[in-house]
């Protein structure tokens, strides 16, 4: 399944890992900040999340490492959605 297609889905839950700082630029609708040094302490939460989950973030690399630790704790329908315009994209803003 494409990205667009998981985006698009009414259950997507959408996770913005940048600094709280960083989303006074801009964030995607409806997305949660969770920044990526938070996500450890915040697995729990992430299993209550409604499926699927796509991180951003800056340029798609801290999105991937939130994907890969959330994957090793588990947690099997998350995704990188790379940086903060690809999402914008994906979603049509």
């Amino acid at each position: 399944m494409s990205l667009q297609n998981i985006i698009n889905q009414t259950n997507t839950t959408l996770v913005d890992v940048r600094e709280p700082f960083e989303t006074m630029f801009g964030k995607a609708n409806g997305a949660i900040n969770i920044p990526l040094r938070k996500i450890q302490s915040r697995v729990a939460e992430f299993r209550q999340m409604s499926k699927p989950i796509i991180v951003y973030c800056r340029s798609g690399n801290r999105s991937g490492q939130a994907m890969r630790y959330l994957k090793e704790q588990g947690i099997e329908e998350v995704y990188n959605g790379g940086s903060l315009s690809e999402v914008k994209v994906l979603i049509g803003v």
